[in-house]
């Protein structure tokens, strides 16, 4: 590996990032919101709503640019917040009412939350490795 390589550990947490974090949290929120009640539904639709936002905020300047648009609404405000820090804030902001809907009442399929808790760990775990290593 020479100077101007970068570390695969980077490269696997920008991928995480960008392409994967939010359209599994999306999904896990879908699957919460479908099948819990109460509280733990309102939850997890706010966390969908959130990750809707931030994968929103990742394609539309892409999408706007090939059809000819110049202004996208809210598109620089939630790209600012998924750039602060890196986006690991905005990232666990988006988490955060999914995992608060693992601990509210009405929530079912307990296998959602494990693999929440398996998807939060391994995005710390590479924003730590990268960081540090």
């Amino acid at each position: 590996m020479t100077l101007f390589e970068p570390s695969p550990l980077l490269i696997a947490l920008i991928v995480l990032k960008s392409f994967v974090y939010l359209e599994v949290l999306a999904l896990l929120a879908l699957l919460r919101a479908l099948f819990a009640r109460g509280p733990a539904r309102l939850a997890a639709l706010l966390s969908l709503v959130l990750a809707g936002c931030g994968i929103y905020a990742n394609f539309a300047p892409t999408l706007a640019a090939s059809h000819g648009l110049s202004d996208v609404p809210l598109l620089p405000s939630v790209s600012r917040l998924l750039a602060w820090q890196q986006g690991l804030p905005a990232l666990l902001l988006a988490s955060a009412p999914l995992a608060l809907s693992a601990a509210l009442p009405g929530r079912r399929f307990r296998t959602i939350d494990i693999l929440h808790m398996l998807l939060i760990a391994g995005l710390v775990g590479l924003w730590l490795a990268a960081r540090f290593v």
